[in-house]
């Protein structure tokens, strides 16, 4: 994998705070648009759709994501290894980027140093840059904290077509991460024990050419406390939960609405901002009959011949039951009539609702006897049409 410090966001020509589907969907767009078989022979478009597979490979991947946006820049070693990659050859992180966690320039003293911002030589002569001297810090191992960040979730729910419309509750069991309840999240197997080398702390001072740097604990893990890995959440802090939720739907709730439910997203520690929160998003099933279009319902119903030319009074279904619909004589199959406030409630907009479309389909009858084969040769007599006189003439412009 590449390392140089690229926009992966400008890349793709989306936010940084782009959700997924939306980075997804760019992606898609423009490897459609760059892929070497629709432009053969094409250099600049072949490198660019290099470009767009690297970066779509480190932004879909949620945790190769928070490392980029953190650090500034990513490589599968640095990854493998944290934010030490700062320290490993290669090329310089980017400026202004992150330092590696559990580190801080707390006595980082500048004054035996000469020159701006970059200046890595010591005065003298002989001392190596900044990187040098990190790689002898950061190239090298250090234990997970038990603490990580707690993180949304969102679970798809589908539910009844009658339960969108009527409202009512939907039991969902959504696997989540928790706090370890051995540990209380700490990832410590040990009774409160404080660590003697940092004394409780979670970091420990280290003094390279001059400079004093504080880094996380690697006897601790930056937790302060002794003992081994609790057994349960082996160090991590958060087990993996089933989680039982019931989630309350509105009448008139709308296909894809997405609802949230705060605090129960998978857990970090409480310096972390604490739980994440989970969004369900909703799905409903289809009617047999109903056809829902946001607050609007579309049905079809047959009529017979007698109805369509004559008009008539007819029983329609709709949500609440059978209503009545005027027709008018001479309706035409596929007429569609269109009843007021027969939808459904709206969620969003308290005291409106939608309308009820009612698409009529004539049903044209199975002739069995003479005597009804007599008189519609009488009708087609009396009532004599062109009916396909105009489409004729269509087909002669």
């Amino acid at each position: 994998m590449p390392t140089a410090s690229k926009d992966y966001y400008k890349v793709l020509g989306v936010k940084r705070a782009a959700p997924a589907d939306e980075i997804r969907k760019a992606y898609r767009r423009l490897a459609r648009k760059l892929h070497p078989d629709v432009n053969p022979g094409n250099k600049a478009a072949e490198d660019k759709f290099k470009d767009v597979q690297e970066a779509y490979d480190i932004l879909s991947e949620p945790k190769k994501r928070e490392f980029y946006d953190r650090v500034g820049f990513y490589s599968d070693q640095a990854f493998q290894h944290g934010a030490e990659g700062f320290g490993q050859a290669g090329p310089e992180p980017p400026r202004g980027a992150a330092p590696p966690p559990g580190f801080d320039f707390g006595g980082f003293d500048f004054s035996d140093f000469q020159g701006g911002a970059g200046a890595g030589t010591r005065r003298g002569g002989s001392g190596g840059s900044f990187r040098d001297i990190f790689s002898g810090i950061f190239n090298r191992p250090t234990a997970t904290p038990a603490e990580a960040t707690g993180s949304d979730l969102e679970f798809q729910a589908t539910v009844g077509f009658w339960d969108a419309i009527r409202g009512g509750v939907v039991r969902l069991v959504v696997p989540r991460q928790d706090r370890c309840p051995q540990c209380n999240g700490t990832g410590s197997g040990g009774r409160g024990g404080v660590c003697a080398e940092c004394g409780g702390k979670g970091q420990v001072a280290q003094t390279v050419s001059g400079m004093r740097f504080n880094l996380r604990c690697g006897n601790c893990g930056g937790t302060g406390k002794t003992g081994t890995a609790c057994p349960r959440c082996h160090g991590h802090g958060r087990v993996q939960v089933q989680e039982n939720l019931e989630v309350r739907l509105k009448p008139g709730t709308r296909e894809g609405a997405r609802l949230r439910i705060a605090g129960k997203g998978n857990w970090g520690a409480e310096a972390s901002g604490g739980s994440g929160d989970l969004y369900v998003v909703i799905h409903i099933r289809p009617h047999p009959l109903f056809v829902r279009e946001v607050d609007d319902i579309h049905v079809k119903v047959p009529v017979s011949v007698t109805e369509a030319a004559l008009g008539a009074k007819i029983g329609v279904p709709t949500i609440e039951g059978k209503a009545l619909l005027n027709i008018p004589a001479g309706t035409q199959s596929g007429q569609r009539f269109r009843m007021r406030e027969r939808g459904v409630a709206s969620a969003q907009h308290e005291g409106l609702r939608g309308d009820e479309y009612v698409e009529v389909q004539v049903v044209v009858p199975q002739i069995t006897d003479e005597r009804s084969r007599e008189l519609l040769r009488e009708f087609g007599r009396l009532n004599p049409e062109a009916a396909r006189e105009d489409v004729l003439k269509q087909a002669q412009s």
